[in-house]
């Protein structure tokens, strides 16, 4: 590794940490930029994965305030994300061939679920119910959900905030606080598996590692004031660069 893609690499893990904590969606920073440095899709998902935990982590510490009273539905809620997590990692190590061909797919949905996501939300408001946190309903679709985020799991985030503005009436800041601890226990079970077993490339991790430690502490300070719709439209400009370049390739 050049010091100049180590600096882009670092550069690009601070930015996945910051939108990681705001909306979701930083691996379409980190994710293509590794391919563009010629890694292979599976080895930059699971470095990638690796990564961004502490990041997730750090959003989440740094949402700590909007977390009080929040355990129960952080627990119940955690039991099908992380079940999620592992399945989604298992099925990348034991599918690798079929992760590499459905890379431009997975990109495309999560690039539509970042576009797409205000929209949805709004949406998605309007039928919101009463408190049913613990209804399977939604420990079913946060499953689902997990197993993607174990997958590859950009565009996660927006899936996540989508479910709970439906199931759950609280503060859309208090949302994205729970949002992040379950998306840090998701990562967090994928990378324990990929650390095992999986083609990490420590490098490589620790870069993005120290760089959305960082991101996540500006997501969750600095970050609530950037105007989402740049921050939306940096991610799918990176997105599609990466796309045309696996169609291309």
């Amino acid at each position: 590794m050049t010091p100049i893609e180590a600096v882009v690499i670092f550069a690009a893990g601070l930015a996945a940490g910051t939108i990681n904590t705001i909306v979701g969606s930083g691996s379409l920073i980190t994710f293509p930029t590794l391919l563009a440095f010629g890694f292979r899709p599976l080895d930059a998902n699971v470095s990638n994965t690796v990564g961004l935990v502490p990041g997730s982590m750090s959003g989440a510490f740094g949402y700590r305030r909007e977390l009080v009273g929040q355990r129960s539905r952080a627990i119940s809620l955690g039991i099908s994300s992380a079940a999620g997590g592992l399945t989604g990692a298992v099925l990348l190590l034991a599918f690798p061939g079929a992760f590499e061909t459905i890379v431009p797919i997975l990109i495309a949905v999560a690039l539509i679920l970042v576009a797409a996501g205000p929209r949805l939300s709004k949406a998605l408001a309007r039928h919101r119910h009463a408190e049913s946190h613990r209804s399977w309903p939604l420990a079913v679709l946060f499953f689902a959900t997990a197993v993607y985020g174990g997958y590859f799991g950009a565009g996660m985030g927006i899936i996540m905030i989508a479910l709970l503005t439906i199931f759950v009436p609280d503060g859309i800041q208090r949302l994205n606080g729970l949002k992040n601890v379950l998306a840090s226990l998701i990562n967090g079970v994928a990378a324990v598996l990929f650390i095992a077993v999986g083609p990490v490339h420590w490098d490589v991790a620790l870069l993005i590692a120290i760089g959305s430690i960082l991101g996540g502490q500006i997501g969750a300070t600095v970050g609530r004031r950037l105007p989402a719709p740049a921050l939306r439209l940096a991610i799918i400009c990176v997105g599609l660069i990466a796309e045309a370049r696996l169609l291309l390739a």
